[in-house]
């Protein structure tokens, strides 16, 4: 119990230490913007594909469930709140943080390795904000862009097999699921989760990069601890989230 509440602790101080060295500069704006491409647009196939297989499963499994009851008509109700409230948002950040989390901890845990962290404060650039806040930010921002994608895509995929595949017609699709959307209820709290789970996965990820050992295994072991904690993290905020805001 005194080491996670330690850990928590190291965690709150590095998050304030970002918050602290974020600076309106051109550098900074300037690595901001390529590592929202490198780790946002870059992103955007496997996103778009585990999209679109969630919308194809959704689509397949809730059709045979409300058949059962004569409520195919309301597959779009379905389709949409599910995606939307939960694995829209759930399922891009777990994704996000298998492929930009890991990359972002191997990264920084090779630039402890080999001396570059140490040389950036030698030459009195602090580290924080030259290698970590672009990264933070751009993950903020990439998190909640990459969501909007993902639901797309799932919607997208999900009428195609509803008219195409399972014989549901289109016009009862979109008028169930747009009859069923708020904006603010479903969208909005959407991207709500997506921009919390963006900022501890960041959070996450930057830590157990910036503090690795300076050695192979010690890149490994944050690499690793990046996806899984990142993972466990967006699963346990998701419960409060939810419980939150619906």
């Amino acid at each position: 119990m005194r080491e996670m509440i330690a850990a928590l602790g190291r965690f709150g101080l590095f998050l304030l230490r970002i918050l602290g060295a974020i600076r309106p500069s051109r550098s900074q704006w300037r690595d901001t913007v390529r590592q929202i491409y490198v780790i946002g647009a870059r992103s955007v196939p496997i996103i778009a594909v585990g999209g679109a297989f969630v919308g194809l499963v959704m689509t397949l499994q809730g059709y045979r469930a409300l058949v059962t009851f004569g409520a195919g008509n309301a597959l779009g109700t379905m389709l949409s709140l599910t995606v939307f409230r939960e694995l829209g948002p759930v399922l891009t950040a777990i994704l996000f943080c298998g492929r930009a989390g890991s990359a972002m901890a191997a990264e920084l845990g090779l630039m402890r390795a080999t001396d570059q962290i140490t040389s950036l404060s030698m030459m009195a650039i602090d580290p924080v904000g030259k290698v970590v806040v672009p990264r933070f930010v751009a993950t903020v921002i990439s998190v909640p862009l990459l969501t909007a994608v993902f639901i797309a895509f799932s919607i997208l995929a999900g009428w195609f097999q509803a008219e195409f595949l399972l014989g549901v017609d289109g016009g009862y699709f979109w008028a169930s699921l747009q009859s069923s959307v708020d904006l603010w209820e479903d969208y909005g709290q959407a991207f709500v989760k997506s921009a919390v789970f963006g900022v501890f996965c960041a959070l996450i990820a930057t830590h157990v990069g910036f503090h690795a050992k300076p050695t192979p295994e010690g890149t490994s072991v944050a690499t690793t601890q990046a996806v899984v904690y990142g993972s466990l993290m967006v699963l346990f905020l998701d419960f409060l989230l939810s419980a939150t805001l619906y």
